[in-house]
């Protein structure tokens, strides 16, 4: 594994687990209780059908989320949308086919398409148990594309999805329920240095000036409840934490480079300040490749 990236070996199994947790009326959270690759799960519940928000990593985790969103659902249809194509998001999406009608964005889909194997094979990389639940692992078309935006109406709520993306992916969307609710994916965490997965040759589509407009964009409507990718759930507040750090770190590489300093001592020299600035985030391994990803495009 990567000393660039967190240990995850030690970690607790990537499993989702508990019961959903009302947030607003209507709309359900899987909290992801911190545990490493381990998103938090939505489930908006309307008068004609319900929407799940990611599915977990892999088989186990899909058929767990699966038969909770048909708890939930009692009879109603159900529809599955992932917010971007990372393995511990959409990688259990299978299991819906034919119980659900899939929705993603273009981007998302085409994504998955040229990474999707590739990410497999680095996520089994990480432990053994990561490995077990990514085996035999398969991936599904979505029923339904769109492009920039739609609207889903499920009676008595109505859900917006944006893409944003490339920003923490070529393929981010946001889950908007009602102009209340937002569940961002991994545009947002909750005390952790957003995750920034710039991993040249392989993937280099970590957009972090897309991902500064994103996050304004996502304030606007001032939603109350805030889900992100993980952590807990916040509000309006985490957004403008998370732009501030992207801020901080893009205007801190650009007075670096522009004193001289090599894409090395850049990500060496901010991930030290970062440390200090916000000493109770977690995963600062991520600050280094966000500054070089920074260095790499100014």
């Amino acid at each position: 594994m990567s000393a660039d990236l967190p240990d995850v070996t030690e970690a607790a199994p990537p499993f989702v687990r508990g019961e959903p947790a009302e947030v607003a009326d209507g709309v359900f959270v899987l909290h992801d209780n911190r545990v490493p690759l381990v998103p938090n799960i939505g489930f908006v519940v309307g008068e004609r059908a319900t929407l799940v928000v990611d599915t977990g990593l892999g088989r186990r985790n899909g058929e767990y989320v699966l038969a909770q969103a048909k708890k939930l659902a009692g009879d109603r249809p159900l529809y599955l949308t992932t917010t971007h194509f990372h393995p511990e998001h959409g990688f259990g999406a299978e299991v819906f086919a034919g119980s659900a009608t899939i929705i993603a964005n273009r981007g998302q889909r085409d994504e998955l398409a040229r990474k999707g194997p590739g990410y497999v094979q680095m996520f089994r990389g990480l432990g053994p148990a990561i490995a077990e639940e990514l085996e035999d692992v398969t991936f599904v078309d979505p029923d339904f594309v769109y492009e920039g935006r739609a609207e889903l109406d499920l009676g008595g709520h109505r859900v917006v999805l944006r893409e944003w993306g490339p920003a923490h992916s070529a393929g981010d969307q946001t889950v908007l329920v009602d102009d209340r609710v937002l569940f961002t994916g991994d545009l947002a965490e909750t005390r952790m240095f957003p995750i920034a997965p710039y991993f040249p040759p392989h993937d280099t589509d970590f957009d972090g000036g897309r991902w500064i407009d994103a996050l304004g964009g996502m304030a606007e409507p001032n939603p109350e409840i805030v889900v992100p990718g993980h952590g807990e759930i916040a509000d309006v507040t985490l957004l403008h934490d998370i732009r501030g750090y992207l801020e901080y770190v893009q205007a801190e590489v650009t007075r670096l480079k522009t004193a001289g300093a090599s894409a090395e001592e850049t990500a060496a020299k901010v991930g030290q300040d970062a440390r200090a600035r916000w000493p109770e985030w977690a995963n600062p391994e991520w600050i280094g490749l966000a500054a070089t990803a920074f260095h790499a495009a100014g």
